[in-house]
């Protein structure tokens, strides 16, 4: 292309198309293409979620609880990216949640089951998702290993209800560290012929408690993906792990809770942010712990932005209303578009240098394209990542779909856990739904999904012309690159239309 040709007049720039007074939601626009010239290959998604937290991956797993639990958040952090553990339990429990997600290098957590040689094994539920049931002296996981049972084994005698779990216990007290590497445990187990080993984390003065297995099955899945890239570790070496706080008083203890337990970064988790208590805990915060980067929000205006930085965060969380499980918008009458959120959001916090993530919204990689280059640093996710293995909850069939349960934090059940802090309603004497509980169907691993979906963003990005986020950034910023809202029409003719039948793969 030539350098000296004057660029012509195609589109709008972004500074234009968001000045008009409408709130654009990401399928409202789209992006003229630019130039290529270099291979998909070559572009890089590196970024910032802080201001001292860098990550491989711009995916960021929302702090909801039937999205962030330790599995989740372990497996995000070994694809490059980080997960925000939920603040919807109570404060100790959370703390072992982020001690569970950075206690050992496998990139996910199987829910371990723990009983006595004295129980009983009443139907294959009580298996949850577990390959296995781990067989203790007392039925606990700070007891003395004895041996499992697996699954497959009791379901051969699933009749004889009155048989003991000595009964079908596989005698065993091989466990390896948890600080193995996932290469490590295969190699030990196809060595020796094993089909599951535990993996067990020394506690000082509780002793060694086993915090993670690794099935033969899980070997097989787990090489059959997408290799693995960089892991976002922190300095010690162990798996970046973020998770969430409220803004009361009680949440100073929480906050507490989470350093000691090693948290690398800490989302101040309200539907609105920009008010007097997040402000003082922001204050409160950087004062009691400087050296731990915290994300405020949500926002979606330049107003509430400038006051929150002002405050003093690492970071800022934008979106509101923008989630699929999300009726503030509906109920409360306030909220943006969440591509004009993102675009007047960044705008102010790039002059500060705060990254911003786009949260809510994300249903495919085209809007992963459009946050980021909008201005995002990072996009976080709930109901693309819910529904994976790796979330919390149980497969269920609706039909012959199998889904798992996914409720906005704002649901009414959500609530009664002690949500309604996040909307500040936990002291009103009447409770509003900001959101609905719902199923999303099985997506398979997020070590399959996230990988994929990077490669399709990276070609979004090659099309665009732009080779990182940071250039991405710049091309918008500088007016090259050109944006057009779509009318009805033109966004039904981008999609699939015109056929009797399809299928619809996305790998």
């Amino acid at each position: 292309m030539d350098g000296g040709a004057p660029i012509l007049d195609d589109g709008f720039p972004a500074e234009r198309l968001f000045s008009q007074g409408y709130s654009y939601t990401y399928d409202d626009v789209i992006f003229l293409p630019h130039y290529i010239d270099f291979p998909t290959d070559a572009v890089t998604l590196s970024t910032k979620l802080s201001r001292r937290v860098a990550l491989a991956t711009p995916c960021v797993s929302s702090p909801m609880d039937t999205v962030t639990e330790s599995s989740m958040a372990a497996a995000m952090a070994s694809l490059g990216a980080i997960g925000i553990i939920h603040s919807n339990t109570p404060a100790p429990n959370q703390a072992d949640l982020v001690r569970l997600a950075k206690s050992h290098k496998i990139p996910f957590n199987h829910e371990l089951i723990f009983k006595s040689p004295s129980d009983t094994i009443l139907s294959g539920y009580d298996f949850s998702d577990s390959p296995c049931i781990f067989v203790t002296e007392s039925g606990t996981e700070k007891s003395k290993l004895l041996g499992t049972v697996k699954k497959s084994d009791w379901l051969e005698s699933e009749l004889d209800k009155d048989a003991r779990v000595s009964d079908h216990m596989i005698k065993s007290s091989v466990t390896l560290p948890s600080s193995y590497t996932f290469q490590d445990v295969a190699g030990y187990l196809a060595k020796n012929e094993l089909d599951v080993v535990p993996l067990v984390k020394n506690f000082g003065e509780d002793g060694d408690r086993i915090v993670n297995c690794v099935t033969s099955e899980d070997v097989e899945r787990i090489q059959g993906f997408p290799k693995l890239g960089l892991p976002s570790l922190g300095p010690d070496g162990k798996f970046l792990v973020g998770a969430s706080i409220g803004t009361r008083e009680s949440d100073k203890e929480r906050l507490e809770h989470l350093v000691k337990a090693g948290v690398n970064v800490v989302v101040l988790d309200s539907s609105q942010g920009n008010s007097i208590y997040q402000i003082e805990m922001i204050k409160y915060a950087k004062n009691m712990y400087p050296e731990l980067d915290l994300i405020g929000g949500n926002v979606v205006t330049q107003y509430q932005a400038q006051n929150l930085i002002q405050a003093g965060v690492d970071g800022l969380r934008v979106g509101m209303g923008s989630g699929s499980i999300c009726t503030t918008q509906e109920v409360c009458a306030v909220g943006r578009g969440q591509a004009a959120a993102v675009y007047k959001v960044a705008s102010i916090a790039a002059q500060s240098g705060v990254p911003v993530i786009a949260d809510g919204g994300i249903s495919n990689s085209g809007h992963i394209v459009k946050a980021l280059t909008l201005g995002a640093s990072t996009v976080m996710m709930g109901s693309f990542l819910a529904g994976s293995n790796e979330a919390p909850g149980t497969y269920e069939y609706q039909g012959d779909r199998r889904v798992k349960k996914y409720r906005g934090m704002g649901s009414l059940e959500a609530m009664t856990k002690g949500s309604d802090a996040r909307y500040l309603g936990d002291k009103a004497k009447l409770k509003i739904a900001q959101g609905v509980v719902g199923a999303v169907a099985d997506k398979g691993s997020v070590l399959k999904l996230v990988p994929y979906t990077m490669q399709a963003v990276k070609q979004g990005f090659q099309d665009l012309g732009a080779s990182s986020v940071q250039s991405a950034h710049d091309l918008l910023r500088s007016g090259v690159l050109r944006l057009e809202v779509r009318t009805g029409a033109a966004q039904v003719e981008g999609g699939i239309h015109g056929l009797v039948s399809y299928e619809k793969k996305s790998f």
